[in-house]
């Protein structure tokens, strides 16, 4: 009888050792939401990546719920509130949903600013982490910083020059690109990307400012015909960042937050914006497939868009306590990037 009560115990005390083991596996459940559609390039390819790579480091001990397409409800530009109030423990999303409250992110966004995705997004971290860290975002957890590939216009007439735009309703994505808009004679909608299949096909709006990647999602090839895209540096970039509630990262262990941290940075932010520009050659290929008409400003002929929109530089440096030297900064460590790209490890390698 006693051999069976030992056996009986030691059983149990197995059991109970393995219930624990498995309950730490999935200690902590991270929700991360987002405006996009699940079979979008930046969910597919950059999302769900980090996800996967912070379950593996963890070694099961965090486990990330994905919902997709505001499914947790609200609108795209609640997402940043929504992390910090801790509704979603982690959000990616457009800086400029939430205009003015970020400002530094805009010196991303001027006009002809980009000419690279992956050097730009590395710049970003960069003033990110000397910047804004402990300042614009110090009540967030950011875990990547990040511009898309060239931002440019699919409009339903054909535009080549400024003077196309006079009188047009174009979508805008950022107080800056609103800004760019006005300046060059278009009437600015402003729209979260989710919203732009049904306004172009309802007439509400006449074009939209988009970079290639995400057309495809939103079927714009088929809802418009013309698309005009600019040689050398982009028309412009909206910033992005992936962000986490603050208490729920302080609540994590120091191995669970490791593995946050493990996928954080630098490395992640050149991965996050270099994987969304190389997504703009396959969908901008959708376009060319179906026959659309596909106008290429070149560098010199672009010079009469930078004319028009070249203010705005000035502009923005006088509503900024520092606003040139963030510009020389910006232009810079993008300038820095690019010579150090090759040194930079590949995030997830």
């Amino acid at each position: 009888m006693t051999k069976s009560i030992l056996k009986g115990l030691t059983t149990g005390v197995a059991l109970s050792a393995l219930t624990a083991g498995a309950a730490f596996a999935q200690e902590v459940t991270l929700k991360m939401h987002q405006f996009l559609p699940a079979q979008a390039n930046v969910p597919k390819d950059v999302l769900e990546v980090w996800a996967d790579n912070v379950e593996e480091s963890s070694g099961g001990a965090i486990e990330i719920e994905r919902y997709h397409a505001m499914a947790l409800g609200g609108t795209p530009p609640e997402l940043m509130d929504q992390a910090i109030d801790g509704i979603a423990d982690v959000v990616w999303t457009v800086v400029g949903y939430t205009p003015g409250r970020y400002p530094t992110t805009e010196v991303f966004e001027l006009p002809f600013m980009v000419s690279d995705a992956r050097e730009a997004s590395c710049a970003y971290w960069k003033m990110f982490d000397k910047h804004m860290k402990n300042d614009e975002f110090s009540n967030l957890k950011i875990v990547g910083t990040w511009v898309h590939g060239p931002g440019m216009f699919h409009t339903a007439e054909p535009v080549t020059v400024p003077s196309d735009l006079e009188g047009m309703k174009i979508r805008g994505g950022s107080r800056l690109v609103n800004n760019l808009l006005t300046r060059v004679g278009a009437e600015p909608v402003g729209l979260p990307v989710p919203a732009v299949a049904e306004a172009l096909s309802k007439g509400v709006i006449d074009g939209t400012t988009i970079p290639w990647e995400v057309t495809y999602a939103l079927k714009v090839p088929e809802l418009v015909t013309n698309h005009t895209e600019f040689e050398g540096a982009a028309l412009y970039n909206l910033t992005f960042v992936l962000a986490m509630n603050k208490d729920k990262y302080e609540s994590l262990t120091d191995e669970q937050k490791a593995a946050i941290d493990a996928n954080a940075g630098l490395e992640f932010s050149v991965f996050a914006g270099g994987t969304q520009a190389d997504a703009d050659g396959p969908a901008r290929q959708v376009a060319v497939d179906l026959g659309n008409n596909i106008i290429t400003v070149s560098e010199e002929e672009a010079q009469a868009w930078d004319d028009i929109v070249n203010p705005m530089y000035a502009e923005w440096a006088s509503s900024m306590d520092n606003g040139q030297e963030l510009i020389d900064e910006a232009k810079m460590l993008m300038d820095q990037c690019g010579q150090d790209m090759a040194s930079i490890d590949v995030y997830g390698q």
